[in-house]
């Protein structure tokens, strides 16, 4: 299961790993969001021990989403040596999570 990050351990989390982070940016009230949360629980599971995915609600951190440009929701984002390198918009299937990881 995806673990929910905030502004205190953002950092140390997604900034600062040393595997790729999928982050999901997302609100309680998003419909889309609760359709893709089991997806991205999958891909978390998959993923274990060679990427990290976390899950960012952006009422409860908007600084978060602010710094990266977080329009709509969902928003997807990878991270890589503390940098986003990849991002989606919208509904994903599973294959496209798992392909933007690498």
């Amino acid at each position: 299961m995806a673990e929910i990050v905030s502004s205190s351990d953002f950092q140390s989390k997604v900034l600062d790993a040393t595997e790729p982070v999928l982050v999901d940016f997302f609100a309680t009230w998003c419909g889309p969001c609760k359709m893709i949360a089991p997806t991205v629980d999958e891909v978390a599971a998959e993923v274990a021990g060679r990427a990290h995915v976390v899950k960012v609600d952006i009422d409860a951190s908007p600084d978060i989403a602010s710094r990266y440009g977080v329009m709509s929701v969902p928003t997807l984002v990878v991270f890589q040596g503390g940098q986003p390198v990849r991002q989606a918009v919208g509904v994903q299937p599973k294959q496209n999570l798992l392909a933007m990881l690498g």
